[in-house]
């Protein structure tokens, strides 16, 4: 495990907590989609960039 591939999990991990957070506030579902599409393309980087896959 690299240390990018740990980086863009907790950014992505952090960026989905963020999303549910603005959920539950009640913000536009604008801003919530935006965070949630970011959230999942940096998890789904992390997760590719994962050694495991060789």
């Amino acid at each position: 495990m690299t240390g990018l591939s740990v980086l863009l999990l907790f950014v992505g991990l952090f960026l989905a907590g963020g999303a549910y957070s603005f959920a539950k506030q009640g913000l536009p579902k604008g801003v919530i989609v935006l965070l949630a599409v970011c959230s999942a393309f940096a998890l789904l980087a992390g997760v590719l960039r994962l050694d495991v896959w060789e």
